[in-house]
């Protein structure tokens, strides 16, 4: 593209984006390493505080904490640091012997997490003392081959110092008395929990950078069902109570041969600001998720009408710039007539999101879940894909004179410039002389997708008005 002339009030020069451009490629190449850390896993019965302890053993507040037993209903995996040591605490449901449903499923999880830490982390009310259940965890972990830390919560003050003696009948070691709440011997307790895991994990398999993939979608539309089949084992609790998962939930997934990190989040009901207690915090999460996520699957229930909380998950998505598959759930259950009501619903409600693919599935029967990683790839590349400068301008120029900004003001804008900012997602910003209506931006980014593809990620346009400087010398 030639230059532009200066006394038009913008560029003379295009080297000086040779900077930008060499900077974002670079930001492009940078590769996140996921490091092999050893597992802490916090267990015990319900309410006995074990989020109110995980969050203080991160120094955060990470887990949903409130003060109704049950909470915390699937395993959950957070990153903490003590003393230059890095390790993950996964927080567990409470665990009851011999329950069913729901809590039977919780227990399980619970379980799971026992065989597959490094070091079992297990707390005891000590106002309570030692319980049935308590001994029967206990019971369980005496079996098992990982050091086992067993710290005394709720002790406030010096008074139940006699209780905590007592909970050297679960043969477990010494009690290590704290108070979660007030962070009473919390250093410790982290002393002691560091000085019992390994250097490296017991497995040693972790997968260096999978990509990161967030389940989002309104309760009970299927996200703990899908993870659930993709890894082949109960994950993810799984109830037809909606609203089951409350914490996003971490696992690694193998699918069509590439590992995937996938996030089950909770649903959401309502609007962050208007949500509260548990829902709040949850809702929190969900958006952490997303804003941590490279790409995200939007669940939506394919046997019911679009919904204003559809709507609203996939606006978070887009507003978090992040590459998206929309994923049609329970699709063994759509008709002949469902289909056709349901393109129409799509043509009126996913105006916003006309790039993104959609992938029909059934998380029940396992039908065509395999054809997400395709999606996720092509959404994946087109998130990190960048336009030269100078093939984007070649484009732009041909463009703009074949139909030209409209005229605002009395004046038409001249568009002088336009480079690719950013990736992740693809950010364009065009330098003009006037501002652009957003009715032609939208005819821009039409454009550029049909010339360049971007299928499956947003692509946003900004502008920038470039004043024009004035002519003549002043003083003369």
């Amino acid at each position: 593209m030639t230059e532009v002339d200066g006394a038009d009030g913008s560029w003379s020069d295009e080297a000086e984006f040779a900077a930008l451009d060499a900077q974002v490629e670079d930001a492009a190449a940078d590769e996140e390493t996921l490091l092999a850390q050893p597992v802490l896993a916090v267990v015990g019965r319900p309410n006995v505080g074990k989020s109110t302890l995980v969050n203080r053993i991160l120094g955060r507040r990470e887990a949903v904490v409130q003060d109704v037993p049950g909470v915390t209903r699937d395993r959950v995996a957070y990153d903490a640091l003590w003393n230059g040591r890095r390790f993950t605490v996964v927080d567990t449901g409470g665990w009851e012997p011999g329950a069913s449903g729901l809590q039977g499923a919780v227990a399980a999880q619970a379980e799971l997490a026992m065989a597959t830490a490094d070091a079992v982390l297990l707390v005891v009310d000590a106002s309570v003392g030692a319980t049935t259940t308590d001994e029967a965890v206990a019971k369980v972990l005496r079996r098992s081959k990982r050091p086992v830390l067993l710290a005394a919560n709720k002790v406030d003050d010096n008074r139940l110092m006699p209780d905590v003696a007592s909970l050297w009948s679960l043969g477990l070691g010494e009690p290590m008395p704290v108070s979660a709440l007030h962070g009473r011997s919390s250093g410790d307790l982290l002393d002691a929990i560091v000085k019992a895991l390994p250097e490296a994990p017991r497995d040693g398999e972790r997968t260096a950078g999978p990509r990161r993939v967030a389940l989002v979608g309104k309760p009970n539309v299927g996200k703990s069902s899908l993870l659930n089949k993709l890894t082949g084992e109960e994950r993810s609790v799984v109830d037809s109570v909606a609203g089951t998962t409350v914490d996003p939930v971490d696992s690694l997934v193998e699918l069509d041969g590439q590992t995937w990190r996938f996030v089950d989040t909770a649903g959401l009901r309502k609007r962050v600001h208007t949500a509260s207690g548990t829902e709040y915090y949850a809702s929190l999460r969900t958006k952490a998720a997303i804003d941590s996520a490279e790409v995200a699957i939007v669940l939506l229930d394919a046997s019911e009408p679009l919904s204003e909380q559809d709507l609203r998950v996939l606006t978070m998505v887009v507003e978090a710039g992040r590459a998206c598959v929309l994923a049609f759930n329970k699709w063994d259950l759509v008709d002949e007539d469902r289909r056709h009501q349901l393109e129409r619903e799509l043509d009126r409600g996913l105006v916003r999101v006309p790039w993104a693919q959609r992938v029909n599935i059934s998380a029940l029967t396992g039908r065509s879940v395999r054809k997400l990683a395709p999606a996720l790839r092509t959404a994946l590349e087109s998130w990190d894909r960048r336009v030269s400068t100078g093939q984007l301008n070649s484009w732009l120029s041909e463009l703009i004179a074949a139909t030209p900004p409209p005229v605002r003001g009395g004046k038409q804008p001249k568009v002088l410039f336009a480079t690719q900012a950013a990736i992740r997602p693809p950010t364009l910003v065009l330098f003009t002389t006037g501002f652009l209506e957003a009715g032609y931006r939208r005819f821009i980014e039409r454009k550029f997708r049909e010339r360049f593809g971007f299928e499956g990620s947003p692509v946003r346009i900004n502008v920038r008005v470039r004043e024009k400087k004035a002519r003549g010398k002043k003083g003369k």
